[in-house]
C-alpha cells in the first residue's frame, strides 16, 4: 500500500476528508491532492498529517535482531 492510500484509508477511518485534511494543514485541496499523486511526503509532512488527525505515527527500523533504529 503507498502512503497516499494509507492516507485515504486514515481519512476515512477518522472520518475526515481528504480536503477537510488538506485545509487542517493550512493547504488548499488542490494542492495536496497534487502532493497526494506525486507521492511527495517527508517524515514532517507525515507527523503533520498525524497531528492534524489526532493519530500518531511511528517510523522506525527494526533490525532482525529486534533493535529498532
Amino acid at each position: 500500500m503507498t502512503i497516499s492510500e494509507q492516507i485515504k484509508v486514515l481519512c476515512v477511518r477518522c472520518g475526515v476528508s481528504e480536503a477537510e485534511l488538506a485545509r487542517r494543514l493550512g493547504k488548499s485541496p488542490q494542492s495536496f491532492n497534487s502532493k497526494m499523486k506525486r507521492e511527495s511526503f517527508t517524515v514532517e509532512d507525515l507527523d503533520n498529517i498525524a497531528d492534524a488527525l489526532g493519530v500518531e505515527f511511528n517510523r522506525e527500523f527494526i533490525l532482525a535482531n529486534g533493535d529498532k533504529v
